[in-house]
């Protein structure tokens, strides 16, 4: 048997060998896309979706990949339209047309049937905009007594909302510390209804009383008034199985790391980790920082967008084999839900969002303080939060991007935005408020209430209908001018709505007017155009970034 080819031999009486799918992809030079190159024989007896063209001769095994090797300009070029921006979601973009592939990665894909109620009740989506949420869950099932307990219900214990511009020049992607305390809204699983907490931990918004994805994504869509589209959820084995698919994923340590809990021992400096040394790395929490949940999150930070390097570089595109296994990993580890329960609908995804430049790609973690109540759990800061959100829902960038990326085009750059200022540091539940309604709609000033209480401004009270008026308003007393600052990034009003008002006294309340432009209890009628001041960011292209 000629072992350039890895076919089945020639006599019959003999046992066929296995053949590795990955052999049998070939680099097309014409379409720039993989394409199966069978034997006769091992096709597979199915009918195809289109009419079969002319069998091609037999390849696989290393002349397949010399025909890949050889396949250069345009074929490569085009090839790069398999990448993808998101760690989960960049995965899947490796089959193209055959059917039995298309059977076996649909038979890989688990899917939930989320209830997230009524379009008219949920935040208002940006046309064209994506937001992606990523669940990774903390279940131990199959992974033994070394994670822990291995029947133990899967929280949400790592959750990303992965914001894609609607010019797919930019992405946001926002982790949500799981020790958060928050509203949990009632939410539907299958028939059952199960009721909601006024305060909770955020990871107890999946499993806890059995809540499923469709819970945690109404949880964080009543949190930052950003309308989600879909959810991806994947559990601890998925970090292994991947990182193991793309031949390892290198990270960084500022210094030695040795944490017994999660079974990370590793010297400074970088390192290609993959397996259960990567699953050690993102969940060391312990040696690493001042510990707990926050310290965690820039080392998850720091991995994904290695891996999101590591998936987009050409060694991983031009390679058969290790498509292949990519999408079989990814497509195993992956739980959506049901409206993307398809290879096809998870490539065409995975293509759009190829079409982002990871060097405008930013991770940020949401602004928390610690909770007055317990010093293990932490609530929002409410003033730059509420900008951070505002910013998402918004579709505004945290990368200074002047053109959409990756295709450059005669368009004039986009104006620089001029900056305004962060919303200064005060305390919310000092600062005493009355609002006012002036929309024309009943309701407004109570809703809008309601809305700054949940930010910390417990002190909020509605006060009597004003006369109508276009925009809102926020009046204040002299020396008062950092806490309306604070008022108007909580509301989402523009620093210019506060004024100085003579005719109110140093020990009256702030009192704001909400006019016809406010689009709702909390909504901002402005989006603000700049971060919060000492945002966490990290860049998927710092390839510098150590673990401390």
């Amino acid at each position: 048997m000629n072992s350039g080819h890895r076919h089945r031999s020639s006599v019959s009486n003999e046992t066929p060998q296995e053949v590795d799918p990955a052999d049998q992809w070939v680099l097309d030079p014409a379409t720039g896309e993989f394409r199966l190159d069978l034997d006769p024989e091992q096709r597979p007896a199915v009918p195809r979706p289109r009419a079969a063209e002319p069998a091609p001769a037999p390849s696989g095994g290393r002349a397949a990949r010399r025909r890949s090797v050889r396949t250069k300009g345009g074929g490569r070029r085009r090839a790069l339209k398999w990448t993808a921006g998101s760690a989960a979601v960049l995965l899947v973009a490796t089959c193209g047309g055959a059917y039995y592939v298309y059977q076996h990665f649909s038979g890989n894909i688990s899917s939930v049937d989320v209830n997230v109620g009524d379009d008219a009740n949920r935040p208002q989506a940006v046309a064209g905009a994506m937001n992606i949420l990523v669940i990774g869950t903390d279940s131990r099932a199959g992974l033994g007594r070394e994670y822990g307990d291995e029947g133990s219900v899967g929280h949400a214990d790592t959750t990303l909302l992965f914001h894609i511009a609607k010019d797919r020049s930019n992405a946001t992607v926002m982790s949500i510390p799981r020790d958060l305390m928050v509203p949990i809204p009632e939410c539907t699983t299958g028939t059952k209804k199960i009721p909601g907490q006024a305060r909770a931990m955020f990871n107890t918004s999946l499993g806890q009383d059995g809540r499923d994805p469709g819970c945690t994504w109404l949880t964080v869509e009543a949190m930052t008034k950003v309308h989600i589209d879909h959810f991806m959820m994947v559990n601890f084995e998925a970090v292994k199985t991947l990182s193991a698919a793309v031949g390892g994923v290198e990270v960084c340590a500022a210094h030695e790391i040795h944490d017994p809990d999660s079974h990370l021992n590793m010297s400074k400096g970088k390192h290609l980790v993959q397996g259960d040394e990567a699953l050690a790395f993102v969940r060391t929490r312990h040696a690493v920082g001042f510990g707990g949940d926050l310290t965690r999150i820039p080392l998850q930070q720091q991995f994904i967008s290695s891996m999101i390097r590591k998936m987009k570089s050409s060694d991983t595109l031009t390679s058969p084999t290790k498509l292949w296994k990519l999408a079989d990993a990814a497509t195993k580890a992956l739980t959506v839900d049901s409206k993307i329960k398809s290879p096809d609908k998870l490539k065409d995804l995975a293509l759009d969002l190829s079409k982002v430049n990871t060097k405008n790609i930013t991770f940020t973690t949401v602004p928390v303080l610690d909770d007055p109540k317990d010093k293990d759990r932490l609530i929002l800061k409410p003033t730059d939060a509420a900008q951070l959100f505002a910013m998402i829902a918004g579709d505004k960038s945290l990368t200074a991007v002047a053109t959409p990326s990756d295709a450059p085009t005669a368009a004039a750059p986009t104006p620089t935005p001029t900056p305004s200022p962060s919303a200064p540091q005060i305390e919310p539940k000092d600062v005493r408020v009355t609002v006012r309604n002036g929309t024309g709609s009943s309701g407004q000033a109570a809703k809008a209430t309601t809305a700054l209480q949940g930010k910390g401004f417990t002190r909020a009270t509605p006060g009597r209908d004003a006369e109508q008026a276009a925009t809102s308003s926020i009046s204040y007393p002299a020396g008062h001018a950092d806490q309306a600052a604070a008022l108007a990034a909580a509301l989402g009003l523009p620093a210019s709505a506060a004024q100085e008002s003579s005719q109110l006294g140093s020990k009256d309340s702030l009192v704001v007017v909400l006019g016809k432009d406010f689009t709702g209890s909390g909504t901002p009628s402005a989006v603000p155009t700049e971060p919060p001041k000492d945002l966490q960011r990290v860049q998927a292209d710092d390839t510098d970034l150590c673990a401390k």
